[in-house]
């Protein structure tokens, strides 16, 4: 042990002693073990990816907005005759399935207790089963849109989910906080 102040019938320990997180102590309490930082979860944002999703964003509105030249976007998806239906609801139900698996993930990933754990059984699983699924919703949706915008419908598509990208940063589920892993009571 490497020494301290006498304290009430024990001994305590001072950040100044040799033995603090020098390896040479046999103990195995709070102050001999090395902290565990956590990496911050948000970092800062440089200006040119905020001009980014603003263009994303941008682009997004614009084709909401304007749709084909004569009525808006959800107008078409909600009234149009030309739009495959079909094929339309099905991507749109992998899309939420997507989002639903993904959020499902990254909360578990947030439960602190059992992080490790959850983390190493769904992400090998889920990560194809995403891939798969978006592949087909945007295959669905290309077919159920194509008669309107023909080959622009997948730059369409493309900057749609571009702009949930760029919407989901700024999005806050929870505490973006980290939280102590370890507690130092010395």
């Amino acid at each position: 042990m490497s020494g301290g102040t006498p304290v009430g019938g024990g001994v305590m320990r001072h950040r100044h002693s040799q033995g603090y997180m020098s390896g040479e102590d046999l103990e195995d309490d709070a102050s001999s073990a090395m902290p565990f930082t956590v990496p911050p979860l948000v970092r800062a944002r440089t200006w040119v990816e905020i001009i980014e999703d603003v263009l994303w964003i941008a682009s997004t509105a614009f084709i909401i907005y304007f749709g084909d030249r004569r009525s808006n976007f959800i107008y078409l998806l909600w009234q149009d005759e030309r739009i495959r239906r079909k094929a339309l609801y099905l991507g749109l139900v992998g899309t939420l399935v997507n989002v639903g698996i993904i959020l499902y993930v990254t909360l578990l990933k947030w439960d602190a207790r059992k992080f490790d754990d959850k983390l190493e059984v769904l992400t090998p699983f889920s990560a194809p089963i995403v891939a798969i699924v978006g592949l087909l919703s945007f295959c669905l949706l290309s077919f159920a849109l194509w008669p309107i915008w023909g080959f622009l419908t997948l730059p369409l598509l493309f900057t749609l989910f571009m702009a949930s990208m760029a919407v989901s940063h700024y999005l806050l589920i929870g505490s973006s906080r980290s939280q102590a892993v370890t507690f130092r009571i010395d």
